[in-house]
């Protein structure tokens, strides 16, 4: 057996059902599109076995698109669980022959509650799609598996399926960027999206500012003692008037300045980018690359000093651009 040659040929079985499965898909496509939008429960998701795997993935998948989503296992549906579905649900059942034992035998009992049936399988003359209120047929392809038998095309053309489905849901509820991060809070895709300045950034008793009319020693004190490697110089208002960092303290001690005798005024980087507390953190962090600078103040509408930003604070929170 040519080994790549053999794997290959599992990735063209697998391409070749997708195409045909993706050039048969008519207004059977859009009306199951349709009663998945329209829902006004939720979009409970099933399948035993190999399609079981496919309903789960699906389930998170509308659930992580803003469709409210989850999967039923459908053996412990005969047991009580039954109980999750309402009459404003909607149904997909997902069976490549269409005659799973678990799946046809709670069949009846949903139609009882009242949900509509989605039914998604290979056999357009099997129970699941005569009891489907909307059945979509998957067309005829091989199974990768060299016998033929083990589910492989067939699910993973039912996988891409629940992907168009969830995508274009998604699309027409009009779920954002913003939708998405609040589902999503734990991930750094979530966190580009969700986290502010104002979520991270140092403050207080934590943020390093000296008036104007500091000494530069003082200013170094507290450069030091707050540990960011900066300090905010503000006027007597609170307004910010400039900056001093670690980096900028090491040219001005090779300049020889008499760093005990000067006053803060005298060598603080005046007018210094700046940001605002709402601005999200990952914009914050590109803008902070793209100036080749360590660190911001943070202010409020009037210029007045509110808090300090640095690009480890913002690394350490988990996001990376």
């Amino acid at each position: 057996m040519d080994k790549l040659k053999e794997g290959k040929s599992v990735f063209d079985i697998e391409i070749e059902a997708l195409k045909k499965t993706r050039d048969a898909l008519d207004e059977t496509f859009v009306e199951v599109l349709d009663t998945v939008t329209n829902c006004k429960g939720k979009v409970i998701i099933t399948g035993m076995g190999k399609p079981g795997h496919i309903a789960t993935k699906m389930a998170a998948t509308f659930a992580s698109l803003g469709v409210q989503s989850f999967f039923l296992h459908p053996a412990e549906a005969m047991h009580g669980d039954l109980g999750m579905i309402g009459e404003d649900d909607v149904v997909i059942m997902i069976s490549y022959s269409g005659e799973s034992d678990e799946i046809i035998h709670i069949i009846p009992n949903i139609k009882i509650i009242g949900a509509t049936i989605i039914g998604i399988t290979g056999n357009e003359n099997s129970t699941l799609a005569k009891s489907s209120d909307i059945c979509q047929v998957l067309p005829k392809f091989d199974e990768a598996c060299h016998l033929g038998l083990a589910p492989t095309s067939s699910t993973t053309v039912e996988l891409v399926y629940g992907d168009a489905l969830a995508v274009c849901a998604s699309t027409i509820k009009g779920f954002k960027d913003s939708d998405f991060g609040r589902y999503h809070p734990a991930g750094s895709l979530g966190k580009k999206l969700i986290l502010k300045v104002s979520d991270l950034m140092s403050t207080g008793e934590e943020m390093p500012s000296v008036n104007v009319n500091a000494s530069l020693i003082a200013a170094i004190g507290e450069m030091t003692k707050k540990g960011l490697g900066v300090v905010a110089i503000v006027d007597d208002d609170n307004k910010l008037a400039g900056i001093l960092t670690d980096g900028d303290l090491r040219r001005i001690i090779e300049k020889h300045v008499d760093i005990y005798n000067e006053n803060v005024s005298e060598v603080m980087i005046a007018n210094p980018k700046r940001t605002k507390a709402d601005r999200l953190a990952a914009d914050a962090l590109k803008f902070i690359k793209e100036k080749s600078i360590n660190n911001m103040p943070v202010v409020d509408d009037e210029d007045r000093l509110i808090g300090v930003i640095t690009w480890q604070q913002i690394v350490k929170a988990g996001i990376v651009i």
